[in-house]
């Protein structure tokens, strides 16, 4: 007697099963099971340009301009911090999908870009306090200039700049594999100058312990055009026309002047 009923229940359990795949079969058509991946873009800390705040949260001119940017276009992204060498190595491997950077003619190889940049970094040249060049290094005119006068330029390594501008004329460079060891190097006279953005150049000056012993000059040199540099490889790389064209209306609308503005009045 207990075989037919559980022989029953079976029978009436076969019934309905269909109807119940279909249904979730349905609902599943209907809702999608995972949202688009977003966008890996891997970062060296460097505050203003990009940081993590002690709460964990994103924050820097570049982060914000980037990320609104993206937003606007639909794209989610991913920060993820490491040294500058490292983020440029994971992108090319494609272990990671983006980076912020100047784009070189190496880095174009395995990234693609967009066609206007969405900030101008201008650069002035740093020296040490009494230096023996001093008046000189504060007449330099050009890259020209930093050859003729035999200067040595202390940089960070992967700055791609340095390598295109700098180290590709003969001049001599030393490199540092962190960021704020650079104004260490040039407090202790292991270079003559350095070239950099003042806005993020004196938070690391002053950590370091080397105000007193590193002066700004007026000299400006050319300025470092930022894009988002995408792997070749990846899906986000085709939708680089329409992030350009989102960084076009920001600065239209005023978005990333007041951006600039609000990490601007923090210095």
């Amino acid at each position: 007697m207990r075989g037919n009923k559980l022989r029953i229940k079976f029978s009436i359990a076969g019934k309905w099963l269909p109807g119940l795949c279909l249904a979730v079969a349905l609902l599943a058509g209907s809702c999608p099971v995972s949202a688009e991946e977003p966008l890996r873009v891997v970062y060296p800390d460097y505050w203003p340009f990009f940081t993590r705040t002690g709460e964990g949260y994103m924050t820097g001119i570049f982060f914000d301009i980037v990320s609104e940017a993206l937003g606007r276009v639909g794209v989610g992204a991913k920060w993820e911090a490491y040294p500058w060498s490292r983020c440029q190595a994971l992108v090319r491997s494609g272990e990671a999908d983006a980076m912020i950077t100047v784009p070189t003619a190496e880095r174009l190889v395995y990234a693609a870009t967009h066609d206007d940049p969405f900030y101008m970094k201008r650069l002035k040249v740093f020296t040490t306090v009494g230096h023996p060049k001093g008046a000189a290094i504060r007449n330099i005119k050009s890259i020209d200039d930093i050859y003729r006068l035999g200067l040595v330029v202390v940089t960070y390594h992967g700055n791609g700049w340095n390598d295109k501008f700098i180290r590709s004329r003969g001049i001599k460079t030393y490199e540092s594999p962190m960021l704020k060891n650079v104004w260490l190097m040039l407090a202790n006279h292991r270079g003559d100058i350095a070239i950099e953005w003042p806005m993020a150049a004196w938070p690391l000056i002053e950590e370091g312990g080397v105000a007193g012993r590193v002066v700004e000059t007026d000299v400006s040199l050319e300025a470092m055009p930022f894009h988002l540099l995408i792997n070749r490889d990846c899906r986000y790389a085709a939708r680089l026309p329409e992030f350009n064209e989102a960084v076009k209306r920001m600065r239209a609308e005023g978005r990333i002047k007041a951006i600039l503005a609000k990490y601007v009045g923090k210095q």
